[in-house]
C-alpha cells in the first residue's frame, strides 16, 4: 500500500483551496467529476504538484477516499517511489505532455499494482501563468496483462515449432539413413510425419497443456483401421496424464510399435492380439509408471540383425525424452516392450 504522507501547511493551504478552485472552474468541474475517465487536479504552484482535485472515477481507481488524496504529492502513489524511468516520464509529461501519454505502474491503496497511460494538461490564468495541471487516467492494466501474455504465448509457440522441427529433421535424416528406394523413403517420412501431426492434433484438442495415455495410444493406432480396434487390441490403465513434449515422444513411438505389429508382428495375421497394460507404483520414494506391449498370436519372432530408425525412436529416443528405459524383447512367442519412466507429476495425472 503506498504510504500516504502527512500533510504539510502548504498541502493543508492546498487542499483548502479546493472550494475557491471549484468555483473558478464551475461546470468543467462538475463534468470532470461526473466523467468515467479518472482525473485528478494538482497545484502548480506548490512543490510537488499537490491534488487540489479528485473525481469519484479515480477514487474507484485507488480505492482511496477523497479526504486520504487531497493535498498528497501528485506521485504518491507510484508503485516505486525510486523509479527513475517513471519519473521522468511524469515530468516529461508535466513539461509539455506526448502525443499518446505515458504509460506509469501505480499502486492502489489495498496494495495491488496498475497500470495507468497518463496524461497533463496544464490549466494556466489570464496571464498565461501556469496554476494548476489536468491529470486524467486511463487504466491500461488488462492491456498490460493481454501483452506479457501475449509474449508468452508466442516465446512458447517458437519453443514447440523448434522442438517439432527438431523432430521433422530426425525423421528425415534418419529415413534417408535407412532406406535406399524412393517409395520406402516416402513412406518412412510420411507415416512418422503424419504421427506427429495426429499428436499435434490431440495437444490442439487438449489446449496444448496435457494429454491422456488411452487417448495418445488410440490416436497412434487410429491409421490401423480394423487391425488395431478391441478385441485385437486391449488397453489396460487409468488415462494418466503426460505433458506436450512427452505426448509427441510417446506418439511417435507407438506409431512405430504398430507399424512394426501390422507388417511383421502379431497384428499381420488375423489370430494375433496386442495388450498394452500401465500401472504407477511407487519405488522408495519415487512414483513410477510401468507399461507393457505384448503381443500374442503372431508369427515366430526373429530379432533383426540391425536396429532401425523404428527400434532407435521407441528404446533410445523414448528413453531419453521420458527419462527412464525403454526395452524391446523378441520373444519368440510375441514382441514385448517394456517401459518404465518417473510418473508424471501433476497436473499431468487424472
Amino acid at each position: 500500500m503506498p504510504k500516504v504522507i502527512r500533510k504539510s501547511e502548504q498541502q493543508e493551504a492546498a487542499e483548502a483551496g479546493v472550494k475557491d478552485f471549484k468555483e473558478d472552474l464551475g461546470p468543467f468541474v462538475v463534468a470532470a467529476e461526473k466523467t468515467r475517465m479518472a482525473m485528478v487536479f494538482s497545484d502548480a504552484k506548490a512543490d510537488g504538484n499537490p491534488i487540489i482535485f479528485a473525481n469519484d472515477s479515480f477514487l474507484a481507481l485507488t480505492g482511496y477516499e477523497r479526504k486520504e488524496v487531497l493535498g498528497q504529492s501528485f506521485n504518491f502513489m507510484l508503485a516505486g517511489v525510486a523509479d527513475a524511468d517513471a519519473l521522468a516520464l511524469i515530468q516529461q509529461e508535466f513539461d509539455g505532455g506526448t502525443v499518446n501519454g505515458s504509460e506509469i505502474r501505480y499502486r492502489r491503496k489495498d496494495g495491488h499494482d496498475f497500470w495507468a497511460t497518463l496524461f497533463i494538461s496544464p490549466v494556466r490564468d489570464e496571464a498565461g501563468e501556469i496554476v494548476q495541471y489536468f491529470a486524467s487516467f486511463a487504466d491500461v492494466t488488462r492491456y498490460k496483462e493481454d501483452l506479457v501474455q501475449s509474449k508468452t504465448l508466442i516465446a512458447e509457440l517458437n519453443h514447440r515449432v523448434k522442438n517439432t522441427l527438431a523432430t521433422v529433421q530426425s525423421i528425415v535424416f534418419q529415413a534417408l539413413r535407412t532406406a535406399t528406394e524412393p517409395q520406402s523413403i516416402h513412406d518412412a517420412i510420411e507415416s512418422r510425419l503424419l504421427a506427429l501431426s495426429r499428436s499435434h492434433d490431440l495437444l490442439t484438442r487438449e489446449d496444448w497443456k496435457s494429454a491422456g495415455l488411452r487417448d495418445i495410444i488410440k490416436d497412434a493406432l487410429e491409421p490401423f483401421d480394423g487391425s488395431c480396434l478391441p478385441p485385437r487390441i486391449v488397453l489396460r490403465g487409468g488415462n494418466v496424464r503426460f505433458s506436450p513434449k512427452a505426448t509427441l515422444a510417446l506418439g511417435i513411438a507407438f506409431n512405430e510399435l504398430a507399424t512394426n505389429a501390422v507388417k511383421y508382428g502379431a497384428l499381420s495375421v488375423d489370430a494375433g492380439s496386442v495388450e498394452i497394460s500401465w500401472s504407477l507404483r511407487k519405488v522408495l520414494s519415487d512414483r513410477r509408471l510401468k507399461l507393457i506391449w505384448r503381443e500374442t498370436g503372431g508369427p515366430k519372432v526373429v530379432e533383426p540383425t540391425r536396429k532401425g530408425f523404428g527400434t532407435r525412436v521407441v528404446e533410445r529416443g523414448l528413453a531419453h525424452e521420458l527419462q527412464g528405459e525403454a526395452q524391446l524383447d523378441y520373444r519368440k512367442d510375441g514382441l514385448v516392450f517394456t517401459l518404465d519412466i518417473p510418473a508424471p507429476r501433476a497436473p499431468y495425472n487424472d
